[in-house]
């Protein structure tokens, strides 16, 4: 069978797509130029291999000679990897909403030869069916609409322009940052949406979305209110017993379809586990529940397991389905279970696992603990058992066909894997999850050395696509996850390094944003900013905390002064849209509680163990712990600041406590002074 021109790839998305009998091309000049030569629009399908409809809409409409012969007779078909190139994605998902779709992938659009978009969807079935046409139909009206009513795509064409192109240039900001009131009303807002009994925000399907999480988290810390770290230890308590967990082999689902985290959309994302990993380092540093060190446990061990690369950085997902059927490897009958386990094992592992002979999802069973009588913690001996059965289990799991995994190397997932593992190290004293992190860095630094630009993605040893706002915002972060954890100051020179490359080629002054793409590499009809939230954080907010920390490690007021920019700028945004700019939150939160704790660790093994555990019981993202050793005679104790002032030093351990809750819900003035 001839191969498209998608087998040239890296991506292991496309390679899926490279023996269809559409004449798939990626996106390139080639490509492009192919449709303006042939005057034929464009059809732009973008998707992700861990992606189930992506899969499904392959099977029934790519893989069919009838529909692939009408795509490669009116169109050029071009394939895109969101993950790969989620510049792409966003400009033409933007485009989508723009025509009042909600949006989701497969991401189907029509595009002009010029690359401009006039229609589009979403996943259409091979026949009519749920209120949808058929793919065909689509295509026919398309063609229809590109031959006989040209004006029709130009209007829609410079509807949808207009609308992505409008607010590039915003107002000027406020004198002041805003009154951080507004970010106490905004957490308000929040908490009143959360499901109080499952955690989440209420409705099906549910996302994690760590970032809403965190916001939450730090309302507590600056307010006191112990309902908003409830809502969020009620979400990773559920997440962490549902069927969205992988209780066999650890790591985290994408998201729960249901409203209870029964039923997971069974791709794992590097992404979403490097940012759950972090949540549960929070949750167990303020709680010592053993539930959260269990599964921080677990999905550090599935991470250097199954989704570490022999480079030294992560692979980026796992995928939904095997064998065309989504979920196959992680369900199970009940009469599998008795034949590993044996009867007695069995019924005692299935009381605690919701394991039925008739199942708990479409005749299958998923494994979780949200029974009332199993969801807590049962004890260390009857935990360890439970350990012995899962082993078992897990060794017959692995016999099975296994979902195929993308091999590539996404900077910024990676780095905020990276910014987990360092933090998680530290709290379950493990130096393998830090050498982990070290190494993963080390890599996407030497690709930048060796190349002379960051990449943003890297697969079968090439760079297959520039780096993104993102890719350095998530960088600065890690490397000051790194800096903390080792005391390394080449980190602090790394994340300066990152800054520079932001301030040079992606900001936007008139809007106090940055841009997603760069400006030298900008390819697309339109640039947009990287300041909304989506499965991982916008670089505006990642950038402004960022800025933050950077500020209270070095003195250097130019950090402070950009990250103060842009929270003026961004008020408006996070006014209009509460959930989408929890990062641009997060960052304001930093900026009014920041502390800088450094402690001279010249005292005996035992007291430094008791102070870490002080220190680490804050809990506190905004807060920055170095541990130094001395290098005078008056570096002793703890030595704290905040955005306003330094403290007199603390030589007496018992005194941290104290200060540290006296300083822990910030300033007020949302303004930082000279120290």
């Amino acid at each position: 069978m001839a191969r498209n021109r998608l087998a040239e790839t890296a991506s292991p998305y496309l390679k899926q797509h490279a023996d269809n009998p559409v004449h798939w091309q990626p996106w390139d000049d080639a490509a492009l130029a192919e449709a303006r030569a042939r005057r034929v629009p464009i059809h732009l399908s973008i998707g992700y291999a861990a992606c189930h409809w992506c899969h499904v809409m392959a099977n029934e409409s790519f893989s069919d000679p009838g529909t692939a012969d009408y795509l490669n007779q009116n169109f050029v078909n071009i394939k895109v990897d969101r993950e790969e190139r989620p510049d792409i994605d966003q400009v033409y998902m933007a485009a989508l909403h723009s025509l009042g779709e909600l949006g989701g992938w497969p991401l189907t659009m029509f595009l002009t030869p010029e690359a401009r978009p006039f229609w589009g969807g979403t996943y259409f079935p091979p026949t009519p069916r749920w209120g949808r046409p058929s793919f065909r139909q689509v295509l026919q009206a398309v063609t229809d609409t590109w031959h006989h009513k040209p004006e029709t795509v130009t209007t829609n064409t410079e509807a949808i322009t207009t609308h992505l192109t409008r607010g590039q240039h915003s107002a000027p900001p406020p004198e002041d940052l805003p009154d951080p009131e507004l970010l106490d009303a905004s957490a308000a807002q929040i908490l009143a949406h959360f499901d109080l009994d499952r955690g989440g925000l209420s409705g099906a399907p549910k996302f994690p979305q760590a970032p809403l999480l965190e916001m939450l988290w730090r309302a507590h810390l600056r307010t006191g209110n112990t309902a908003y770290s409830d809502a969020v230890l009620i979400t990773l308590r559920n997440i962490c017993q549902g069927g969205i967990y992988d209780h066999l082999g650890g790591g985290f689902a994408r998201y729960g379809v249901d409203d209870t985290w029964l039923v997971p959309h069974f791709e794992k994302m590097l992404s979403d586990n490097g940012q759950l990993l972090y949540l549960l380092c929070l949750a167990y540093e303020r709680t010592q529940e053993p539930l959260f060190r269990a599964r921080m446990e677990e999905t550090a061990n599935w991470l250097l397991t199954e989704m570490r690369l022999p480079c030294g950085a992560f692979a980026t997902s796992l995928d939904a389905d095997t064998d065309h059927e989504e979920g196959a490897t992680y369900v199970w009958s009940a009469h599998e279970i008795e034949n590993v386990l044996g009867p007695e094992a069995a019924r005692h592992f299935s009381e605690i696992y919701d394991v039925t002979p008739g199942g708990n999802w479409e005749s299958h069973n998923i494994l979780n603990r949200l029974r009332p009588t199993a969801f807590g913690w049962r004890g260390a001996e009857e935990e360890a058992t439970l350990t012995r059965y899962r082993e078992s289990l897990l060794k017959v799991r692995n016999r099975r066909p296994q979902p195929s995994r993308d091999d590539k190397v996404l900077t910024d997932w990676n780095a905020v894997l990276i910014a987990a593992l360092a933090r998680t190290s530290a709290m379950l004293s493990r130096p393998d999850l830090l050498r982990a992190a070290s190494e993963a860095f080390a890599f996407l630094t030497k690709l930048q050395a060796e190349t002379g630009s960051l990449p943003h993605a890297w697969c079968d040893g090439r760079i297959t696509a520039d780096a993104l706002a993102t890719d350095h915002a998530q960088m600065m972060r890690a490397a000051l996850e790194l800096h903390v954890a080792t005391g390394e100051r080449g980190y602090i020179d790394s994340t300066k390094f990152h800054f520079s490359k932001l301030e040079a080629s992606y900001y936007n002054d008139d809007s106090g944003s940055y841009y997603l793409e760069n400006a030298e590499n900008q390819a697309l009809f339109a640039r947009l900013h990287s300041d909304s939230d989506e499965a991982t954080p916008a670089a505006t907010g990642v950038i402004a905390e960022a800025s933050t920390r950077l500020f209270l490690l070095t003195g250097e007021r130019r950090y402070l002064e950009r990250a103060e920019t842009i929270l003026r700028h961004q008020t408006r945004s996070v006014a209009r849209n509460l959930i989408a700019t929890a990062s641009l939150q997060n960052a304001w939160d930093t900026l009014l509680r920041a502390r800088h704790l450094i402690v001279f660790a010249s005292r005996s093994q035992t007291e430094t163990a008791a102070l870490h555990d002080v220190i680490a019981a804050e809990a506190d993202p905004a807060l920055i712990a170095e541990y130094r050793t001395p290098t005078t005679a008056t570096e002793t104790g703890l030595r704290l600041c905040d955005m306003e002032r330094c403290y007199p030093d603390v030589t007496r351990s018992e005194e941290i406590g104290d200060l540290l809750s006296r300083t822990r819900s910030g300033h007020t003035s949302g303004k930082a002074q000279a120290r």
